[in-house]
């Protein structure tokens, strides 16, 4: 299918655009971006840098996709910004490139929904499916697993994890690490439980749900140490592929803690 560009559409000769792309009014695409098969890019989007956009993704009014980092100690190197296919971004959203001090590549999965006025920052690495809420905002060198959400307002301090099918609430400030599965909340993140409707929506059956919730309850009781109470986590539920995605979660180096149910206690 043929491409349609608007007449007030800015287009650099140096952009690469597939089949069926669709440029709107008064979009501003850069010399170095890569629109794949079927992209619609709404009106007043500018898009710049080194960015890659995966096919059907679609962008809409006054997203600013992959300009200069916010970062001071960036110094014009060639990072790269990469989206996936078929992921929505929405009005006012910004996301930026990597830099020399985090692999140089900021990355978004397919399928992701990116709501109003959110901000992916410079070496973020966001998988699959994942969804954030109106004003979402991540800090530099965030990894975010698949199918996790982010609700409105909240905020993910730099070089956290959000682990897969996590749920972080509304206006909750991310700054420890969030384990699979879990449900976090409050102004300063404290984890809630297991995030069960987010598990039954993926299609998890009753008995692995049933698992991480005693797993649950295992780790993040009071009795013994947290790595004691991990072994015995890790022993007894082996061969549950979900609780033992939270244990080697937990066991990866990782430059933040872990996030907690209250206020007390370092794990």
């Amino acid at each position: 299918m043929p491409r349609e560009i608007h007449p007030t559409a800015i287009v650099d000769a140096g952009a690469e655009l597939g089949d069926a792309v669709h440029v709107g009014p008064y979009a501003i695409i850069g010399p170095e971006v890569v629109l794949a098969d079927g992209c619609k890019i709404h009106s007043h989007t500018v898009i710049g840098g080194r960015t890659r956009i995966g096919a059907r993704t679609e962008v809409f009014p006054f997203a600013s996709i992959g300009l200069r980092p916010q970062d001071l100690k960036y110094r014009g190197e060639p990072s790269e910004l990469i989206i996936g296919s078929e992921t929505v971004i929405r009005e006012h959203v910004t996301m930026n490139p990597g830099t020399e001090g985090g692999g140089m590549v900021t990355r978004v999965g397919d399928r992701c929904l990116i709501m109003v006025g959110s901000h992916i920052g410079h070496d973020c690495d966001i998988g699959n499916g994942v969804i954030m809420a109106n004003n979402a905002t991540l800090a530099g060198h965030v990894q975010i697993q698949d199918h996790a959400v982010l609700g409105g307002l909240s905020a993910v301090h730099q070089f956290v994890r959000i682990g897969r099918n996590a749920m972080v609430g509304g206006v909750t400030g991310v700054e420890r690490d969030v384990i699979p599965y879990g449900s976090v909340m409050g102004d300063r993140a404290r984890l809630s439980g297991i995030n069960i409707i987010g598990m039954k929506r993926r299609g998890y059956n009753r008995e692995d749900i049933n698992a991480v919730r005693k797993a649950y309850r295992l780790l993040f009781t009071v009795e013994g140490t947290f790595q004691e109470r991990l072994q015995e986590v890790a022993e007894e539920f082996a061969e549950c592929e979900p609780v033992m995605e939270v244990v080697d979660f937990i066991r990866e180096d990782s430059s933040r803690k872990i996030c907690q149910p209250g206020d007390g206690g370092e794990f």
